[in-house]
């Protein structure tokens, strides 16, 4: 794990994959056109980070949770990505088979 956060590593991989380009992404999340890209170039060099409504509509045009874009640990991201993906009936089913192997909560 890194002190940086992960949100424009996880952005920019997700930008790439979806074959959009920075400013394309930029006025799908609302930006102005004439700012878009220059401000996605920032996000994803981690010069900024956007406020959480922006990283909302960024996550949004990339079809992925805005947990993703912010969870450090990477295989748990992966996780976030991958629940996210599945439709709502497979999701629960995952989570109920799941929540029967976890020990329970103590409360400690």
């Amino acid at each position: 794990m890194s002190d940086t956060s992960p949100f424009g590593k996880r952005m920019k991989t997700l930008r790439k994959a979806a074959k959009l380009s920075q400013e394309r992404l930029g006025v799908l999340a609302g930006v102005d056109e004439f700012s878009a890209s220059a401000r996605i170039n920032q996000y994803e060099r981690s010069k900024h980070e956007p406020d959480f409504q922006m990283a909302t509509h960024l996550a949004a045009a990339l079809n992925a949770p805005v947990s993703y874009l912010y969870e450090p640990d990477d295989e748990l991201a992966d996780l976030i990505l991958m629940l996210h993906r599945l439709d709502r009936d497979t999701r629960q089913q995952l989570i109920n088979g799941l929540s029967s192997r976890l020990p329970p909560v103590d409360g400690t």
